[in-house]
């Protein structure tokens, strides 16, 4: 069903980058350079979107100078959920910090998660990758085509890393949440706001479920855009002092 034009000349696409790169890797990683490639694949997605990664981070750092702002604005309209978010809508649009404006580089990935997908679970666009492993374990396994000695210590590592990562995502996002007062821009002590604040923090680990059940491509491609992320936590959103502008 996903079997249409588009999508099999992206994916064509990429089987060639893939290629080009495990063979440029190959001296330095021998058998493993197509997994190695597909490190690399997912580091340039993430470098092609980084000026949306820094623009993310520069509304992070706008919403949680505004805290003390929404704080008061949640004192005001307690009473009154309809215009406590219309003035907390009006308030991020002023300071030029869109609530919503975080979600567009995950977005932006998930194109190039489906691309990484179809190629190693049907071999569309380069059908030679599917014979290509790491460690033994073939790059187009699925953890339930069979437990092996080498699948679970593979699958094991990768998974172990993922939970990690997920635990900080998860820990960070309620930080963040008590920083600024809001959960995805919605008030912290609003209707529905409990809830949405237990889900939210639980997202990081959808992950690991979906690890669960793609090829073994595609998890190196969750370890690796996951563990980028971590890393841009820490180096570029460090604390900052409060008047914070932007710039």
């Amino acid at each position: 069903m996903l079997a249409f034009a588009p999508l099999h000349a992206a994916a064509t696409v990429a089987a060639s980058v893939v290629t080009w790169l495990a063979g440029t890797l190959d001296p330095l990683t021998g058998g493993a350079a197509t997994a190695a490639a597909i490190v690399l694949f997912t580091i340039g997605v993430r470098l092609l979107i980084s000026p949306l990664t820094l623009a993310q981070v520069r509304g992070e750092r706008r919403r949680a100078a505004l805290a003390p702002e929404v704080r008061d604005l949640q004192r005001r309209y307690a009473d009154d959920p309809a215009k406590l978010q219309s003035e907390l809508f009006a308030l991020y649009r002023r300071a030029g910090a869109s609530p919503v404006a975080g979600c567009l580089p995950a977005l932006l990935q998930a194109p190039f998660f489906l691309v990484m997908y179809r190629l190693f679970a049907t071999g569309d666009g380069g059908a030679r990758l599917l014979d290509e492993r790491l460690a033994g374990v073939p790059l187009g396994w699925h953890l339930g085509d069979g437990l092996t000695g080498p699948v679970v210590a593979v699958f094991g590592v990768l998974l172990v890393a993922l939970l990690v990562l997920a635990w900080y995502s998860s820990r960070r996002a309620r930080r963040a949440a008590a920083a600024t007062g809001t959960v995805a821009g919605t008030p912290t002590e609003g209707p529905g706001a409990a809830t949405l604040g237990r889900l939210l923090p639980l997202l990081p680990y959808a992950t690991v479920l979906v690890a669960l059940v793609v090829p073994l491509a595609a998890v190196l491609y969750l370890v690796t855009t996951t563990g980028w992320t971590a890393l841009e936590q820490v180096t570029l959103r460090r604390p900052q002092p409060a008047d914070i502008d932007g710039r």
